[in-house]
């Protein structure tokens, strides 16, 4: 795969027409993944080789101003790397504006899914109505307490009962789908709430796998610290506070 090195601008972060297609996977489906980085050297390694896969066509790394690592192992795997303004909503948005896939897939970092994704993401898009759907994985964090156990039953039952699955869960959507919901609003925090607010809970589905995501945030802040933080700052996001706010607080 070509190394591309672009660099985004301020006016030019919105979906744009898709160009021609991408190289179509061995599966016969063009799916992008798009992958967020600021400083991620340390996670990228893990997640990169599990999409050297048939079914995707393309990896667009989107880098928000890295100061490790990061672009130069993205150009040793083979990713498209796009130069970004900070802020995950923002690269997120430019990642899909240049991805030429029918079916886009984001991703985080520190995120991987586990074995027999290639096959449960095939199965999901051969499903009847699969366009009119939204894909995430099931979590799983990178730790063996009971803690993680408990943070994982936690989102579980966020995603069944509230229909609120996060970035870190990964999103599957059709192209056709995610423009005629206008995408990834330019948000520094709550992008992936708010694009799945948009899309509604009666369309999310899960994939039928998990992703291994960090728990970093978890072991570093406290295991009940950090999920009453983020409870917190997702209400005070329900209540109409500015993200402004709610960036300081969450950390």
């Amino acid at each position: 795969m070509p190394w591309n090195e672009e660099r985004i601008k301020n006016n030019s972060l919105s979906p744009a027409p898709i160009p021609s297609p991408a190289r179509r996977g061995a599966s016969g489906w063009a799916v992008s993944v798009v992958v967020p980085t600021l400083n991620a050297a340390d996670t990228l390694p893990l997640l990169l080789p599990v999409l050297r896969t048939g079914i995707v066509a393309e990896v667009i790394i989107v880098d928000g101003g890295s100061t490790d690592r990061t672009a130069a192992l993205a150009r040793m795997a083979g990713a498209r790397v796009l130069a970004s303004q900070p802020g995950r909503g923002i690269q997120l948005a430019a990642g899909a504006a240049v991805a030429r896939g029918e079916w886009l897939l984001f991703l985080h970092a520190d995120c991987r899914p586990q074995p027999g994704w290639e096959a449960a993401i095939g199965g999901f898009i051969m499903a009847p109505g699969a366009a009119e759907r939204v894909g995430y994985f099931d979590l799983a964090l990178d730790d063996r307490t009971p803690a993680a156990r408990r943070i994982e039953r936690i989102v579980a039952w966020r995603c069944r009962r509230l229909g609120l699955p996060f970035g870190d869960q990964g999103l599957l959507i059709a192209r056709s789908l995610y423009d005629s919901v206008g995408g990834f609003a330019p948000l520094p925090l709550m992008e992936d709430v708010d694009l799945v607010r948009r899309l509604g809970r009666r369309r999310l589905a899960r994939i039928g796998v998990s992703i291994i995501a960090s728990a970093r945030r978890y072991r570093r802040d406290g295991w009940l610290r950090r999920p009453l933080r983020n409870l917190f700052c997702l209400a005070l996001y329900f209540a109409g506070v500015p993200l402004r706010h709610i960036v300081r607080l969450y950390g």
